[in-house]
């Protein structure tokens, strides 16, 4: 006997099936379409019945079966339309869905003998302009007439249409790729007279002709074939779904780069970025320390690619990645979607934990030594507070932008002589520039790697000089400015230096070198004299006197003049990153207690010590007043005589006394009391920020950083840009934004990435100048065998002769 089950069998929905939101799915092929609701089929139309497609999209959002949204993506078309086809649904019923279209209203100029007057002078060099002049249509027209080669009506495509027709549909009347690849045409009848109610003049000189809507527009690229392939624009991505299946159980260590050819992609241009981040080591650096990520899908190439991406594309924190389109990061990495914050934060977390940070930035500053040597010829050190704006309890310091004390850390910096950053290092919560000066020896030795001898340079911060003594024992050159008062030199002693820099620019000073001696006064070397070569700045400007010190002997004054001011790059870098990488964010909310035994400066002993300072002033006072009250009793007037007795003078010197004893009491309250306490003592509950997360994020703004400056020195050195002095930046900022193509070659093993052309042709000559430059690294996408191409389109609209 058998038993009926108390729940009925679910209804299937066909494989083929499209999903609309949760509840529906839509299935169109050459028959015509059909809509399912929960497996049940609900709404169905034949092949080129609009109406009746558009009634099924009208009538899922009606019966809140999916959203506005849902349905315009599923019937490929816009909510905006969607909203039209309800409302002539409402007002028309059925008739209203028919969607009549609206034809040009009188005669097209473009009659044969036009099109091919147009030709004919398009041909012989003419402009645009001057076309339109000579023939009597808008230059827009000309431009149809010289792109439309394969139509045969006498419409001219620069009327007014109506936007709700059937070329937003595809699978409706027309193939569904259609008006992807090319622009709506009207169907007119042949015995309809067509008007055409006015003509838009656009200038547009030759040389400024828009972008073609084709991706198969002649480039400049060295592979020929590639330069003419024709590729679907916004192709989707090749499906990861089984990919993603197994890493979520851990079966496979991570999904690899898989580029489907797409045209038009959105962020394509971030790809030229890859070349000058491969020279910073970030990912070979990544690898040697940390060696990969547990199994899962984002891979760590694919993780540290990501976050330089939207560093770059000015999004460096990791709630960035939700202002951008994961499917368009996804292409330029290969992959159906790029990570959501979630996920960052979570990979991000799984680095944090080896506590190896520290030895991947000093791993990528050995790098960026060894390979560019002359650029490590000085480094400048400097320190950088980062201000807190949260609820913990933090430390508070000085920060220097805010005039006042804040809770705060602060982060010593390393920079070469063009003041990109090398290495950042947490400081101890307290600690002077000159204590993080001596304490970073052994790293800057480390990172050198050799025993030359290497310039450092650093501002009034890290006057010590003890330190100066120690930096010269352990092979380091000083270079600081002089702090504390000095007599200004004569005038004669000055004389013109000059000196050229990298840029060819010449820059003067009024110089004067003369030798000077520090005293020692602290630590093991108290007592001690050290030589130093001082060179002088007289600012005329000014009437001032500026020193700078430095125990390197070779170098011409103006030289050590220009690196002591190019210190200042290290802090453009500062404004640059906080503007553009989000240098000063908070990347992680995580803290930790701080060391409740460590010393810090005990603040009743500041106070102690204002009370001595008070007291000195009263002595000081009182015995200014004693001694004019006796100047005056023991000088009377002439002709009479004053006796002064021991009780008179002890009554002068009462007030005197009294203030010496007060002295004495206060000077010995402040010696009682200890110079530095126990953090648990001054503080408790004390909290100190995650450093692991920011350094890990610190580098990843480290390598975008590097790589937006060797692109930008790329267009000064390998283009002719002219205005790269003061363009080179933002026109970098500009191509990486930009879209194009990118079409994988499996049999030559190469990535193309063509370029669509930049709004200026000047900026596009530039970046075809700057594609050939990277082409010649060979750079290998990450992860894969293929070699990258770069190439950009022209601006010149192709057109065939009539």
């Amino acid at each position: 006997m058998t038993v009926m089950t108390v729940q009925p069998p679910l209804p299937l929905v066909p494989e083929d099936a499209r999903p609309v939101g949760t509840a529906a799915a839509i299935v169109e092929d050459d028959d015509g379409g059909r809509v399912f609701v929960h497996g049940n089929l609900v709404y169905a139309w034949d092949a080129g019945d609009a109406a009746g497609r558009r009634f099924a999209a009208v009538s899922l959002m009606r019966i809140k079966a999916a959203t506005q949204l849902q349905v315009a993506e599923a019937f490929a078309v816009t909510p905006a339309t969607v909203r039209r086809w309800e409302a002539r649904l409402t007002d028309g019923g059925m008739a209203g869905l028919l969607g009549e279209r609206k034809g040009p209203k009188r005669k097209s100029k473009l009659t044969a003998d036009t099109v091919a007057a147009i030709r004919r002078l398009r041909d012989g060099g003419a402009s645009y302009r001057a076309i339109a002049a000579a023939t009597g249509v808008s230059a827009g027209s000309v431009r149809n007439a010289l792109t439309d080669t394969d139509t045969d009506t006498d419409t001219d495509t620069d009327t007014d249409t109506d936007t709700d027709t059937d070329t937003e549909e595809p699978g409706a009347s027309t193939g569904s790729d259609a008006h992807l690849l090319s622009e709506p045409q009207i169907a007119v009848e042949p015995e309809v007279e067509i008007e055409v109610e006015a003509e838009v003049e656009i200038e547009v000189e030759a040389e400024q002709d828009c972008p073609a809507m084709m991706s198969d527009v002649p480039v400049t690229d060295t592979g020929a074939a590639a330069a003419n392939t024709e590729v679907p624009v916004l192709a989707d991505p090749v499906d990861r779904c089984g990919e993603r299946a197994l890493a979520r159980f851990g079966l496979i260590p991570y999904a690899p780069p898989v580029f489907t050819p797409c045209g038009r992609a959105p962020l394509a241009g971030v790809l030229l970025a890859l070349p000058a981040l491969a020279a910073t080591g970030l990912l070979e650096c990544a690898h040697t320390v940390y060696g990969g990520l547990p199994n899962g899908f984002y891979s760590l190439d694919a993780m540290l690619c990501e976050g330089v991406f939207r560093a770059l594309l000015g999004e460096a924190r990791a709630e960035g990645a939700a202002r951008i389109d994961p499917p368009a990061l996804g292409r330029v990495l290969g992959l159906d979607r790029a990570p959501e914050v979630k996920t960052i934060r979570r990979k991000i977390g799984l680095l944090a934990e080896a506590g190896r940070a520290g030895d991947w930035i000093a791993a990528m500053a050995a790098r960026h030594v060894e390979d560019r040597p002359e650029q490590a010829a000085v480094l400048y050190v400097d320190g950088h507070v980062r201000a807190y704006q949260g609820t913990r309890k933090i430390a508070k310091t000085h920060v220097p932008r805010l005039k006042f004390p804040a809770p705060a850390t602060v982060e010593t910096w390393v920079a070469d002589a063009a003041g990109d950053p090398l290495l950042v290092v947490m400081a101890e919560p307290g600690a002077s520039l000159a204590a993080e000066l001596r304490r970073l020896i052994p790293e800057l030795r480390a990172m050198v790697g050799d025993e030359r001898r290497v310039l450092v340079g650093f501002d009034r911060g890290g006057w010590s000089p003890a330190l100066f003594a120690d930096l010269h024992a352990a092979g380091f050159d000083t270079l600081t400015w002089r702090k504390g008062p000095i007599a200004d030199l004569d005038e004669h002693q000055f004389a013109e230096h000059s000196h050229i820099d990298e840029l060819g620019r010449t820059h003067t000073w009024a110089l004067a070198d003369t030798p000077v001696e520090l005293p020692i006064t602290d630590g093991s070397r108290a007592g001690e004299v050290f030589a130093m070569r001082q060179i002088s700045l007289h600012d005329r400007a000014r009437t001032r006197q500026m020193h700078i010190l430095t125990t390197r002997r070779d170098l011409p004054a103006a030289q050590i003049r220009y690196r002591m001011g190019s210190r200042w790059r290290q802090e453009n870098h500062y404004r640059y990153a906080r503007m553009h990488f989000d240098l000063d964010s908070h990347d992680s909310y995580r803290a930790g207690q701080d060391d409740p035994g460590r010393m810090v400066p005990n603040p009743a002993k500041k106070l102690a010590y204002q009370q001595v300072e008070k007291a000195r002033r009263a002595l000081h006072l009182a015995e200014t007043t004693r001694d004019r009250e006796l100047l005056t009793a023991s000088t009377p007037p002439p002709g009479t005589t004053t006796v002064l007795t021991n009780a008179m003078i002890n009554t002068i010197n009462t007030d005197a006394h009294t203030a010496h004893t007060a002295l004495q009491a206060a000077q010995a309250a402040h010696q009682a009391i200890p110079a530095r306490l126990p953090l648990a003592y001054i503080h408790p509950g004390q909290q100190v920020l995650d450093t692991e997360t920011k350094l890990i994020h610190h580098a990843i703004r480290i390598a975008a950083f590097n790589t937006a400056q060797s692109l930008a020195r790329a267009i000064l050195t390998d283009t002719g840009y002219t205005r790269g002095d003061d363009e080179a930046h933002t026109l970098i900022r500009t191509a990486l934004a930009g879209s194009g193509d990118i079409i994988p070659d499996h049999d030559t093993n190469t990535l193309h990435i063509r370029l669509d052309p930049l709004p200026a042709p000047r900026h596009t000559a530039a970046i075809d100048e700057l594609c050939q430059a990277l082409n010649d690294t060979n750079t290998v996408y990450p992860g894969t065998d293929l070699t990258l191409r770069y190439s950009i389109k022209s601006h010149r609209r192709p057109h065939t002769n009539s």
